[in-house]
C-alpha cells in the first residue's frame, strides 16, 4: 500500500522541465512496485545497496538549510501504550484467525507463490532524541530502525520480470484477483499485527517505508524524517484521510497528517483512529 516518489534529482529541477519529468517517471517505474517473486524480503546485498544509496545521496544531494518547525511527539505513557497494542493485536489475531486462514487458503489456491510477503522497512528513529540514541547501536543511519514487515501476498510471482519496479496503478495487472480484494479491504496489512507483537510497530502510527525509498523522500520532503519520531503503524491519521499516493503532493499531505498525529498522540487518539479505520476497511474506502 506504500508507494515511492520522484528522486531528489527531480526535485531540484523545475517541476515542468523534461529532466524533472523524466526523473520522476523513472523513479515511479523503479520504486513503486512492492511485490516481487518469492517471499522477497530485502536480503543482505539489498541492505548494503540501500546503505550505499544513503551515502551517495548524502554526498551528491546535500539537503539545503531549511527552517523547519521542530516536531516533538506528545508525551504519553509508553508502558500503557505498549500494553494496549499487545492486548489488541493478540485479541485481533485470535478473533480474525478464521478469516486469516481463509485468506491464506485463497492465496495458495489461486496463484503460484508464497502466502506471505516480507519486506524491509524503516521504523522508529531513536537518534533524534539524545536519550534514546544511547540505546541505538546502528553503525549507519538509514533514518530509523530496520525491521521486516509482514503482509499477505497480493501480486503474482515475478510481477517485475526485469527487476524494475513499476508504479502502482488503480487497475494494476500485476495484482491477483484475490489480492485486489485484499487491497480494497486492507486485509493484506493484517499480518502486521505480528509486527506489533514483536514491538516493531504500533497499531496506529505513520506507515513505514523501504530504505531505498526513504532516502529519496527525505531529499524531496524536508519534513519527512520527522515522521520517524513515532513508531510506525498499521493504520494512521493519514491512512483514514487519504487513499494511495499518486504524486509527490499526495505524500506531502500524508506527511502533514502524520506530523499532526505525532503532535497530539495519545491512547484516546489511537482508539479513535482504530474505530475510524473499521469503516475504511468495510466500505473499501481509498483501497485499490
Amino acid at each position: 500500500m506504500d508507494v515511492a516518489l520522484p528522486q531528489g534529482a527531480a526535485a531540484r529541477e523545475p517541476a515542468d522541465s523534461p529532466r524533472s519529468r523524466g526523473a520522476a517517471a523513472d523513479l515511479r517505474g523503479r520504486a513503486a512496485g512492492t511485490h516481487v517473486g518469492g517471499i522477497g524480503g530485502m536480503g543482505p546485498s539489498e541492505i548494503v545497496t540501500a546503505i550505499e544509496s544513503v551515502r551517495d545521496a548524502d554526498r551528491a544531494v546535500p539537503l539545503p538549510p531549511v527552517a523547519l518547525e521542530e516536531i516533538v511527539p506528545r508525551e504519553r505513557s509508553e508502558v500503557a501504550n505498549r500494553v494496549l497494542n499487545v492486548v489488541l493485536a493478540a485479541a485481533a489475531l485470535v478473533i480474525l484467525s478464521p478469516v486469516l486462514l481463509l485468506v491464506a487458503l485463497a492465496i495458495k489456491l489461486t496463484s503460484r507463490g508464497p502466502i506471505f510477503y516480507l519486506q524491509t522497512r524503516i521504523g522508529l528513529d531513536r537518534r533524534w532524541n539524545r536519550t534514546h540514541a544511547m540505546y541505538d547501536r546502528r553503525t549507519q543511519d538509514l533514518g530509523g530502525t530496520v525491521f521486516t514487515i509482514y503482509k499477505f501476498r497480493s501480486m503474482y510471482v515475478n510481477a517485475e520480470r526485469d527487476g524494475t519496479a513499476v508504479w502502482a496503478t488503480k487497475h494494476d495487472s500485476r495484482v491477483t484477483p484475490v489480492g485486489r480484494v485484499l487491497r480494497q479491504c486492507r486485509l493484506d496489512e493484517v499480518p502486521q499485527l505480528i509486527n506489533v507483537l514483536k514491538g516493531d510497530m504500533n497499531i496506529v502510527g505513520p506507515r513505514p517505508e523501504r530504505p531505498s525509498i526513504f532516502v529519496r523522500l527525505r531529499s524531496d520532503i524536508a519534513e519527512y524524517p520527522m515522521r520517524q519520531r513515532a513508531k510506525p503503524g498499521i493504520t494512521g491519521w493519514a491512512q483514514i484521510n487519504q487513499s494511495y499516493d499518486s504524486c509527490v503532493e499526495d505524500v506531502r499531505r500524508k506527511v502533514s497528517y502524520d506530523l499532526e498525529y505525532i503532535r497530539r498522540q495519545s491512547l484516546l487518539e489511537d482508539v479513535k483512529i482504530m474505530l475510524k479505520t473499521v469503516p475504511v476497511m468495510l466500505f473499501k474506502r481509498g483501497g485499490w
